[in-house]
């Protein structure tokens, strides 16, 4: 008889040793074998695709950006060296910086605006019912989803300083007057109204896109709470404010997001009609930094100024996301 056995203790300690070694692995497998874990185990096998799709799409050219942004890169250097905040430096200085800023805040509010309001009465236009209603809903799409070269050049004869059909309606219909005269607009030569005329194609183009979204919302709404508040004799606005509204916002704020990223980042309409002239009157910062980066070929200042759109977008982002998670609890 051992000394532990005598004085009617447990088991010797090598012997709990090898019990608490055969039963933590048997404690891990359990763990790992339970339901829950599985499910968590799929779940993230069914993300991760999605998550090494937007790491390679997004995080990848990012971070070659930001390379870029910090080095001497040029087209005709083989070889790029670092320099700090050289170049972010050097685009505060630049004036026409400052003049593609305050362009590309204003695209973004002017643009908002009026998509919200055209997307909004399309949206409450395609609920009703009327004869041929699937026709046009697949009709309204077809600005957002056609090549962006052929409504932009479309866009840009209709916006000829004189064969410009925009012009000759306006002149029918006496709002202005013949061509040559003071009064007979020239929409992509006027710096007044060159920016205006861009906004005018960009909301074309996308504010589809907003109805879609807020007509995807409407519909998901149950009708039992709307009849519930006509009861309660509540009018149409008031339905919209209390009721719709609130029960769609994650929708309506995923879709604003979107929106706010497409509108900043669109390098394409301006460029076609106007290439940010006349006089830098419709320069904004994409234009600014393809003009700057792949034109002239310094890729390091073209990079710098293409993040600072990163500030522009973080802080709408960040309180989008913060009201989203806040509605959630």
């Amino acid at each position: 008889m051992t000394p532990n056995s005598i004085q009617g203790g447990g088991p010797e300690p090598t012997a709990r040793a090898a019990v608490v070694s055969v039963a933590a692995p048997a404690r891990s497998r359990l763990m790992f074998h339970s339901q829950t874990s599985r499910r968590l185990a799929f779940g993230y096998l069914l993300l991760a695709p999605a998550v090494l799709y937007v790491m390679l799409l997004v995080g990848a050219p990012f971070l070659f950006s930001l390379y870029l942004a910090v080095s001497d890169a040029n087209v005709g250097d083989p070889v790029a060296t670092f320099i700090g905040a050289e170049n972010f430096r050097a685009a505060l200085e630049m004036d026409v910086f400052w003049t593609a800023l305050q362009n590309s805040v204003i695209f973004l509010v002017v643009a908002a605006i009026f998509k919200s309001i055209l997307g909004t009465s399309l949206a409450f236009l395609l609920l009703q019912n009327f004869p041929g209603k699937k026709l046009i809903r697949g009709l309204v799409v077809i600005p957002f989803t056609l090549p962006v070269a052929i409504s932009v050049l479309a866009w840009k004869w209709m916006y000829d300083s004189q064969f410009s059909v925009i012009n000759w309606v306006l002149s029918r219909l006496g709002l202005i007057g013949q061509y040559g005269t003071d009064s007979w607009p020239i929409w992509l030569g006027d710096p007044k109204l060159a920016l205006l005329a861009c906004i005018a194609v960009n909301v074309w183009r996308t504010f589809p896109f907003s109805a879609i979204v807020l007509l995807a919302g409407f519909t998901s709404v149950p009708l039992e709470v709307l009849d519930a508040a006509k009861v309660d004799g509540c009018s149409f606005f008031q339905r919209f404010r209390h009721v719709v509204a609130p029960m769609i916002f994650p929708i309506l704020m995923i879709g604003f997001l979107f929106d706010t990223v497409f509108t900043l980042s669109d390098l394409s309409v301006v460029y076609l009609l106007t290439q940010g002239g006349p006089a830098n009157a419709s320069k904004i910062l994409p234009v600014l930094a393809y003009q700057i980066g792949i034109q002239a070929g310094n890729l390091g200042r073209g990079a710098a100024i293409a993040l600072f759109l990163v500030p522009l977008l973080a802080p709408a982002m960040f309180l989008f996301l913060r009201n989203l998670r806040r509605r959630e609890y």
